[in-house]
């Protein structure tokens, strides 16, 4: 009886099939993606990068007045961490099939919801986000590949460009920076535990550099004491003071995180950079 269980077995593997050799495809147009931060927030694009190969692009590869993929392969995919605005029209966060309609002197570009299509057989217009109208740019220098680049414009915009064979089109996209970092710290801050002193340390320093939201700052400093004194919340604080008028407490607090980051090794520019801003508080 073992003998048949073992036969039958065997059999059995016998007609299993073996495990298929994967081979990956060659792409003639190689995928790609480039990313930009801002701030907390990310902006990302994901395509695939076609070549020139001595046809003709617009008005032939890619017939004007339909809806192009801006890329090969699947869709082109734009991403956005947060909240954004395309050339000032509002666009919430998630990842966005980016399409284009070319034209001759004008293009449609688009945004639509559904992020996984393969070109732009399935688009449909009921789905698109945003669409707005751009003109066309003439490039002093050809793209054989096409290429998507963003630009860091401001500390709170960019503008992102596609270029192929000799022509370009782009956009501007902004972002409430400062106030998606805001919530993002009062949020933070309201989850960390009232025995860590580096968070509410760093959220105090960044009121006070950026001279926002002081109050906030103050509270948040005198967290950080609570938890943990030591010389860079020490000298935070006595920022505070001094920025609040109470020269006597700025300088005696100084004085002690002077005092604690000389016992503590400190960097010697860093405690040189003490020294200067104790004797510019006191000739005051």
């Amino acid at each position: 009886m073992r003998s048949v269980i073992l036969s039958a077995a065997f059999a059995a593997a016998l007609s299993l099939p073996a495990q298929q050799t994967m081979v990956k495809p060659y792409q003639p147009s190689p995928g790609a993606s480039v990313t930009q931060t801002l701030g907390i927030s990310t902006v990302k694009i994901d395509y695939s990068r076609p070549g020139v190969k001595g046809r003709k692009i617009w008005g032939g590869l890619v017939p004007f007045g339909e809806v192009w993929r801006a890329g090969a392969n699947n869709a082109t995919v734009i991403t956005f961490s947060d909240p954004v605005k395309i050339a000032g029209k509002d666009l919430a966060a998630g990842s966005y099939a980016f399409f284009a309609i070319p034209g001759p002197k004008a293009w449609t570009l688009i945004f639509n919801r559904n992020a996984k299509q393969w070109g732009a057989y399935d688009h449909k217009a009921s789905e698109d986000a945003l669409r707005l109208e751009v003109v066309p740019a003439t490039l002093a220098v050809p793209e054989e590949y096409l290429n998507f680049s963003i630009h860091l414009a401001s500390l709170d915009s960019l503008r992102v460009e596609l270029a192929w064979e000799k022509v370009s089109v782009g956009f501007d996209v902004t972002l409430d920076t400062p106030g998606l970092y805001w919530a993002y710290l009062e949020k933070t801050l309201a989850g960390a535990r009232a025995d860590e002193h580096i968070p509410f340390l760093q959220g105090a320093r960044y009121c006070l550099t950026n001279n926002v939201h002081l109050d906030k700052g103050r509270e948040w400093i005198d967290r950080s004491l609570k938890a943990k004194e030591v010389y860079s919340n020490l000298d935070t604080k006595a920022r505070y003071l001094a920025k609040d008028g109470k020269k006597a407490e700025a300088l005696a607090t100084l004085q002690k995180a002077m005092d604690l980051a000389a016992a503590a090794k400190a960097p010697q520019e860093y405690l040189d950079g003490l020294a200067k801003t104790r004797a510019e508080w006191a000739a005051r």
